[in-house]
């Protein structure tokens, strides 16, 4: 969905901004609160709360940022560089006669990406390079909705329950990750449990009924936003239907920090600064917090998803509790869909000035469109790194991250120990049986490698493989059980010309295009026994 024309920005005092928009079902105010000094580079959306404020009776946008200032919400915004979001509907009475699909409406006009600017989200087709539609900037998977007298009611009525519409990458599971609901007439009937509440100001009759239906719920005679919201409302954030607490960070004994470097640009940046002399790269640093100073530790490259973001990957991948585990620090670079090998090479030799990275232990991993960039390294810089992990994507070979050619010599002869993993059930091709691109692929990956076996599948064979999956078996196979997800991750590992393991293939039962916190841990589990 979205809308087409770019809103009339109207700026504040103290750098904050307000906008409105009209919408079938709904009418919206976003008012945009101060933002951190990097939050043109980093993108912090991710980890913004998305304050929907369901008004019940609809206010002037003066009224909204008095509401908001004085509520405490815009403070809360602040901290996080986000936005608080005012939502009625168009409807002639309001509430009353509202349709059910207000929030799956809103949800369809919301995205988290990199194009984004006063609390805006502009797409942009990065193959066409043009740009599309506009959207709400919100983390749709940290929907706090807050309802008053009407719209709690509605709320109770509508949004206590599982509610479908557009997830990140389609149709999907949309339930909000918590509701604040104040001044309830009606006593409410959730269908089901693990719908976080805060019930504020509401009858005994209708704390008795949510404390019999919620697992998660907090009482309130009155509101305390801001408390409230540290205290119980941020615990939550819910991940393709799944109800999940946030990370306590210092009780994990990590760290994590923004920052940007310079870099020159190169000829062959196809991106939003190709033609440029220089170019500003942000990312963002993880690492235990006492080992910093203890030596050089091993340091893993992460890419995110297109569309993803370098502080959203680490969390919804795992890759932060991996390195709190496992003792690694871990660069996560912001935007790289439009960094070269080149430039992210460059990015990685300034910050060996900053952090201790152990050149002898550097490793890259990446999903989707961050797959692609780990395999630049491997085609452009294979002598950089001890060992690679790749995720559910590839461009042709000899491709870079922007589809094109890449310049310069294809790597054919340096081999980089590799674990490549892609979901069995993906609607994009991420494994062999699923387009001829991966075929290729694994094939080059069997040359670049020496592998002891030879890699003849045929895609138009598929449907004759012994090897369903991969069109050929490993030298030795193992099945790991994710309980989390219902699902196994199975592992073809293949030796090299020498008898040395140096190659795993993997694919995931019960997964679309999708990065798990089990799959990346056996990554580096298998990546970590290799050192350059």
């Amino acid at each position: 969905m979205g809308f087409k024309q770019f809103p009339k920005i109207i700026d504040l005092p103290e750098g904050k901004k307000i906008w409105s928009a009209t919408f079938d079902s709904f009418r919206v105010k976003v008012y945009v609160q101060k933002q951190h000094q990097l939050a043109d580079i980093v993108n912090f959306g991710y980890l913004a709360p998305y304050l929907i404020i369901f008004e019940e009776k609809e206010m002037t946008q003066e009224e909204a940022i008095r509401f908001s200032d004085e509520q405490g919400f815009s403070a809360i915004a602040e901290k996080y560089s986000g936005s608080v979001v005012f939502v009625y509907p168009t409807s002639e009475k309001g509430w009353e006669d509202a349709p059910e699909t207000i929030f799956p409406d809103v949800i369809a006009n919301s995205r988290i990406h990199q194009y984004y600017k006063d609390g805006v989200v502009t797409w942009k087709d990065r193959f066409t390079k043009e740009f599309k539609d506009n959207f709400i900037r919100g983390a749709i998977f940290r929907t706090a909705v807050y309802g008053y007298g009407a719209s709690a009611d509605y709320i109770a009525a509508n949004l206590l329950k599982t509610v479908n519409g557009e997830f990140l990458w389609g149709p999907g599971e949309i339930t909000p990750a918590c509701v604040i609901l104040s001044g309830l007439s009606v006593i409410p009937h959730p269908e089901r449990r693990d719908i976080p509440v805060v019930s504020v100001g509401n009858s005994e009759e209708v704390n008795a009924a949510l404390k019999e239906h919620c697992d998660h719920l907090l009482v309130k005679e009155k509101a305390d936003v801001r408390k409230d919201f540290d205290a119980f409302v941020w615990k939550f954030k819910r991940w393709t239907g799944i109800l999940q607490e946030n990370p306590d960070l210092d009780a994990l004994g990590i760290t994590w920090e923004p920052g940007v470097v310079t870099v020159r640009t190169t000829p062959d940046n196809d991106g939003d600064d190709r033609g440029s002399r220089q170019r500003d790269i942000g990312y963002v640093a993880w690492y235990p917090k006492e080992a910093r100073d203890k030596g050089p530790l091993p340091t893993v490259l992460l890419f995110h998803g297109g569309g993803d973001s370098a502080l959203y990957f680490p969390f919804e991948s795992g890759w932060y509790r991996i390195a709190a585990k496992y003792g690694l620090l871990l660069i996560s670079v912001e935007n790289h869909t439009n960094c070269t090998a080149s430039e992210t090479m460059d990015l990685l030799q300034i910050l060996k000035n900053k952090y201790p990275i152990d050149e002898k232990r550097l490793y890259a991993s990446g999903f989707s469109m961050g797959g692609c960039k780990s395999w630049d390294l491997l085609q452009e810089y294979p002598e950089a790194f001890a060992a690679l992990a790749p995720m559910d994507a590839t461009f042709e070979v000899g491709l870079n991250v922007f589809g094109n050619p890449m310049k310069g010599e294809l790597n054919r002869t340096h081999p980089v120990p590799l674990f490549y993993a892609g979901g069995e059930e993906s609607p994009l091709p991420e494994l062999p049986f699923q387009a001829e691109k991966c075929v290729d692929r694994i094939r080059y990956v069997f040359e670049v490698n020496r592998l002891k076996q030879k890699y003849t599948a045929v895609f138009e064979e598929k449907d004759s493989w012994d090897e369903p999956i991969w069109g050929i078996t490993g030298d030795r196979v193992e099945k790991r059980e994710d309980t989390t997800r219902n699902s196994v991750l199975t592992i073809h590992y293949f030796e090299d010309e020498t008898g040395k393991t140096t190659t795993a293939l993997a694919s995931i039962s019960n997964q679309g295009h999708d990065c798990r916190p089990h799959t990346c841990e056996a990554a580096w589990q298998f990546m970590s026994r290799f050192t350059r």
